[in-house]
C-alpha cells in the first residue's frame, strides 16, 4: 500500500454531527449530481468502474441504468440501502455507519436522482441499536439541511435472520412479509403491497414474486427498486466530487477503488480497515489483523460463508474480484475469518453447515432437509463418531442440496463444505477413522460487536432452532411453514 493512501469510505475520525461532515465535504457530491442530468451521473459512475460491495461485485452503473430504463412517470423507483449486515466475519457496513452515516445517505440520494426515485429507504436490523440511533439522528440532520426536500429518506428496521440481508428477502420484509427470498428477474423487485397500472388494475398478492417489472410502455404494475449495499453507496459522493479518474487511482482495472475489510479469527487482533483493491491478502491480514497469533501459523482463510476457503499457499492472492476468483474463491463482503494450526477445519465445516441449515427459510425442500442432514453428518464427523460411509453420504448430499433453490444459501453449503473436504482430506479421514479426538462444531455466527480489537459473536446463534425460534425443543416446522407461506418450493 502506498504511503499516501487515505481512506475514502471509512473515515479516520467519527463525525459526531453533520456539521463535522460538511467541513469534510459532505453534501458536495449531491449538489454536483443535481446540477447535471441523471444520465450524466450514471455515465460517471460507469466510468469509475464502481462495483457493488455487498458480495457479488456487480457493476453499479449497469444496475442503475437498468432501473432508470424501467421507470415510468406513473411508477417511480425506490432506492433501498441494504444495511442489514449479517454475513459471518463482516462488520464493515456497521463500522461505516458508526463513523459517517451521512456518506451513505448522500450516496443513496445521488442514486435516487440518477434513477428517478421518489424515496429512499435505509433497511437495517432492529438489533443494531447503535446504528439505528446514528441513522435516525443523521436522517433528521440531513432533513434540516434540505438534502431530502426532493426525496424523503426513511429508516426501516427488520429481523435478525441471515436471509434478511439477501436482496429479495429484504424487500419482502420491507413489504411486511417474512424475509424469504423470492424468484424474480433482476431489478424487478417492488416495495409496495398494492400495485396499480395506468388502467387502474391492481395486484394485491402476498408476494410480489410473480409481478413483472415496470417498463417504458407502462404495461406492467410493479415499480422497479434499486437495492444496494451500504458501502457501495458510501463510495458514490466521492466519485461525484472528484471524478472517475480519481476513483481509479487506487485498485485494479477490473476492481477499481478501495474495499473495507473485516479480519477476525486466529489473528493477533481483530478489526475493520480500508485497503486498495489488489492488495495481497497476506498484507491485509497483517495490516488489519496483526498477522498470525504468536506461535501459530495460518492454514486457511474464509471470506464469509459464501466462498470456498483459501489455503495458506494462496495468501499472496490479490484482494480483488478477479484475484480472489482466480484463486478459486471470491471476495464476498471482504469479511475474512482466519484459521490457524490450532483450529480443526472439520469442526469449521460442521459449524458452517449448521449455520446455513438453521438460517434456511424452508421454502426449498432440499436446502432445508438436506442442509440439516449435512449438518448432522458433519457434527458426527467432527465428533469422530462417523465412518467413511458417512463421508460418502456427505458428498451425495452436497450434490443435491441446491436443487430447486431460489437463493444462493444452499450453493454456499456446496462451495464451503466442498472446499474443506478437498483442502483438508487428511483431517476428514482422521476424524472418520477415529484417529482424532472429537470436537464440537465451530461457532459460526454474525458479529454482534467489535470491542477492544476483538469481535463479539452473536451467541444467540448457539440456541437458534431450524424453525428460527430459540425454544428448548424444535417445533419440527420450517420457517416457511410457521409463517404459513404459500410459496414453499418442493
Amino acid at each position: 500500500m502506498t504511503a499516501d493512501f487515505r481512506p475514502r469510505v471509512l473515515s479516520d475520525d467519527e463525525y459526531a454531527t453533520i456539521g463535522d461532515a460538511i467541513v469534510a465535504g459532505a453534501g458536495e457530491g449531491l449538489r454536483d449530481a443535481r446540477a447535471v442530468d441523471a444520465g450524466t451521473v450514471i455515465e460517471l459512475i460507469g466510468a469509475s468502474g464502481l462495483r457493488g460491495r455487498g458480495g457479488a461485485g456487480f457493476p453499479t452503473a449497469r444496475k442503475w441504468r437498468t432501473v432508470a430504463d424501467n421507470c415510468t412517470p406513473l411508477l417511480p423507483a425506490t432506492v433501498v440501502v441494504n444495511a442489514a449486515e449479517g454475513e459471518p466475519g463482516s462488520f464493515k457496513d456497521r463500522a461505516i455507519i458508526r463513523q459517517d452515516p451521512y456518506r451513505v445517505i448522500e450516496g443513496a440520494l445521488i442514486a435516487a436522482h440518477a434513477v428517478g426515485a421518489d424515496s429512499v429507504i435505509i433497511a437495517t436490523k432492529t438489533s443494531f441499536t447503535r446504528e439505528v440511533e446514528r441513522l435516525r439522528a443523521a436522517i433528521a440532520e440531513v432533513d434540516a439541511q434540505g438534502w431530502t426536500d426532493r426525496v424523503p429518506v426513511t429508516l426501516f428496521t427488520g429481523p435478525s435472520e441471515y436471509l434478511y440481508g439477501e436482496e429479495t428477502a429484504l424487500l419482502e420484509a420491507i413489504d411486511g412479509r417474512p424475509p424469504f427470498p423470492r424468484i424474480a428477474p433482476p431489478y424487478r423487485e417492488g416495495v409496495d403491497e398494492v400495485f396499480e397500472d395506468a388502467a387502474g388494475a391492481t395486484s394485491d398478492s402476498r408476494s410480489a414474486a410473480d409481478v413483472q417489472m415496470a417498463g417504458p410502455t407502462g404495461e406492467s404494475v410493479a415499480p422497479p427498486t434499486l437495492a444496494g449495499n451500504a458501502e457501495t453507496f458510501a463510495n458514490v459522493a466521492g466519485i461525484l466530487r472528484n471524478g472517475a479518474d480519481w476513483f481509479r487511482e487506487l485498485g485494479t482495472p477490473d476492481s477499481p477503488g478501495t474495499v473495507v475489510c473485516t479480519v477476525s479469527g486466529a489473528t493477533a487482533r481483530h478489526g475493520v480497515g480500508e485497503i486498495a483493491l489488489g492488495t495481497p491478502l497476506r498484507e491485509v491480514l497483517e495490516q488489519i489483523g496483526g498477522g498470525a497469533r504468536p506461535g501459530h501459523e495460518i492454514v486457511a482463510v474464509m471470506s464469509g460463508v459464501a466462498n470456498p476457503l483459501l489455503p495458506a499457499s494462496a495468501l499472496d492472492t490479490p484482494v480483488s474480484y478477479e484475484g480472489m476468483q482466480a484463486a478459486g474463491s471470491g471476495l464476498g463482503a471482504a469479511g475474512f475469518i482466519v484459521f490457524d494450526d490450532a483450529d480443526d477445519l472439520v469442526a469449521v465445516a460442521a459449524g458452517v453447515a449448521r449455520f446455513l441449515a438453521v438460517e434456511s427459510c424452508g421454502q426449498c425442500r432440499h436446502c432445508k432437509d438436506d442442509g440439516l442432514a449435512l449438518s448432522g453428518l458433519l457434527e458426527h464427523l467432527a465428533g469422530s463418531r462417523s465412518s467413511a460411509r458417512d463421508v460418502d453420504q456427505i458428498g451425495t448430499l452436497l450434490e443435491i442440496v441446491a436443487e430447486g433453490a431460489r437463493c444462493n444459501l444452499a450453493t454456499q453449503q456446496q462451495v464451503v463444505i466442498g472446499s474443506v473436504l478437498t483442502l483438508f482430506p487428511d483431517a476428514v479421514r482422521a476424524h472418520a477413522d477415529g484417529a482424532l479426538a472429537g470436537v464440537e462444531p465451530f461457532l459460526v455466527a454474525a458479529i454482534a460487536d467489535l470491542v477492544d480489537d476483538r469481535v463479539v459473536l452473536d451467541e444467540q446463534q448457539r440456541t437458534k432452532q431450524p424453525d428460527w425460534s430459540h425454544d428448548a425443543v424444535d417445533s419440527g416446522q420450517w420457517p416457511a411453514d410457521r409463517f404459513d407461506d404459500p410459496r414453499r418450493n418442493g
